[in-house]
């Protein structure tokens, strides 16, 4: 799988994710800091959030200090359905009832194990398409068409 992962600074978390992520076997495309390149969270957020709406990433992890803007940012993007997950059952939820594409992180409150268990719930949990849910996913595709026409 292609993972696309950005942040607005490098840590040792971005670091350890980072080498998780390539150890899973993944295709990893790295943005901002992560590969050199000074850029704000929401520059960030958004070219990894069209990497993944646009195909050319499967799915996107973004890091900030609380892991909120990042989540604010990449949402923007149609088609992006990101959650901000500080453990491994929120990972969970997110991927099983919202079909999450985009994991976000807090640099502040996420500790390397609870990294690995998040990564290890998101990349093993898929959504299960089912009647209530698909409705809801229907009407956020509903609230993007809407603003997209008014533009």
């Amino acid at each position: 799988m292609k993972i696309a992962i950005g942040s607005d600074e490098k840590t040792h978390l971005t670091d350890h994710v980072v080498a998780l992520v390539n150890a899973g076997g993944h295709e990893v495309s790295l943005f901002g800091p992560l590969r050199d390149e000074a850029q704000d969270w929401p520059s960030v957020a958004r070219e990894v959030a069209e990497a993944v709406a646009s195909g050319a990433a499967d799915e996107g992890i973004l890091f900030c200090w609380t892991g909120t803007g990042v989540s604010l940012a990449a949402n923007k993007v149609p088609g992006i359905r990101a959650a901000l997950c500080d453990e491994a059952e929120t990972a969970r939820g997110a991927r099983l009832w919202n079909k999450a594409n985009v994991l976000c992180l807090s640099l502040r409150r996420t500790s390397e194990v609870k990294a690995k268990e998040i990564l290890e719930m998101w990349f093993s949990t898929a959504y299960m398409p089912n009647e209530v849910d698909d409705r809801c996913l229907r009407q956020i595709e509903g609230l993007e068409a809407a603003y997209r026409s008014k533009e």
